[in-house]
């Protein structure tokens, strides 16, 4: 019997040890799982709150390309910062959207290719608005006036556009340019020296080697003004005025409706203004002096 009791009371103790430790491992697994979700929670609220931020996020960038090879209006200063009034422009828009704006220096040939492959989401580059290039790309409202002038040699007999074309002539301009579009389109008899940038063909003009060179007319006039000892400058009208605008995206109505409305507000309140006297004020004179419409005038 004594054994009997003894297995008894020893069967016993296995079974309460054995609910003893089932309850612990089953109040354990509780806490575990309840810790679990609230950690599970806790990252969910986390993720809410970035995914909202993100959302909610105004500081993306917005990357605006041009060339930075045009002074006063794209150029760079002495560390090589972008610097100009297509700069100041650029800024004062992305301020009105309260976005930072990042200039991208970028080849003029690569400026639309830079929209449409997406690595920028505008062109402020003194790009003249046409039917071809409105095919490709959504333009702005024009915010300046653009007319071509001619740079001969100092040297020259050239009075007109039309004592250029003329075959032994030779008119040098700048690939993509107005200026290269107009000498494709009108100077059927004349050789056409298609050169990189502007400066390569000023000094063709400058040297000799080419007979004129068409630009913009505040690009004449800046560049006989730094040649007056080689060159010379005709601004006689041989064109209709044209546009300058801001690119886009083929599509992007928001962005194209946010600048839209900036010209306007931006030029009416004196922005250009203020522009033309910090870095033109001595052409803007100029331009007075010789009756020429100045470049914001859109009136």
């Amino acid at each position: 019997m004594k054994n009997e009791s003894k297995l008894s009371m020893l069967s016993n103790k296995i079974v309460l040890t054995s609910i003893f430790l089932l309850c612990v491992i089953l109040l354990s697994s509780c806490a575990k799982t309840e810790t679990d979700k609230t950690n599970e929670t806790s990252k969910l609220i986390d993720s809410q709150k970035n995914s909202s931020s993100t959302v909610n996020d105004e500081t993306d960038p917005l990357i605006v390309a041009m060339e930075l090879a045009y002074p006063p209006f794209e150029t760079k200063d002495v560390k090589g910062n972008p610097l100009g009034i297509s700069v100041d422009f650029a800024k004062a828009f992305g301020a009105s959207i309260n976005r930072e704006v990042k200039i991208v220096n970028t080849a003029w040939e690569g400026l639309i290719p830079s929209l449409q492959t997406g690595k920028a989401d505008m062109i402020i580059s003194s790009m003249t608005i046409t039917e071809d290039r409105a095919k490709v790309v959504d333009f702005s409202v024009p915010y300046a006036n653009s007319l071509l002038g001619i740079l001969v040699n100092k040297d020259s007999k050239i009075e007109s556009v039309d004592d250029l074309n003329q075959k032994g002539m030779r008119i040098a301009v700048k690939a993509g340019s107005t200026g290269f579009l107009y000498a494709k389109a009108n100077m059927n008899n004349s050789e056409i020296i298609t050169l990189a940038d502007e400066s390569a063909c000023v000094t063709e003009v400058s040297q000799g080697k080419a007979d004129a060179f068409f630009y913009d007319q505040l690009t004449i006039y800046r560049n006989w003004q730094k040649h007056l000892d080689t060159t010379r400058a005709i601004f006689i009208p041989f064109q209709d005025t044209e546009k300058w605008g801001v690119a886009v995206k083929k599509g992007n109505s928001e962005l194209l409706n946010q600048i839209n409305a900036f010209i306007p507000e931006f030029t009416n309140n004196g922005g250009f203004d203020d522009l033309s006297e910090k870095y033109l004020k001595e052409e803007k004179k100029a331009f007075g002096e010789l009756g020429f419409k100045w470049f914001f005038d859109l009136t």
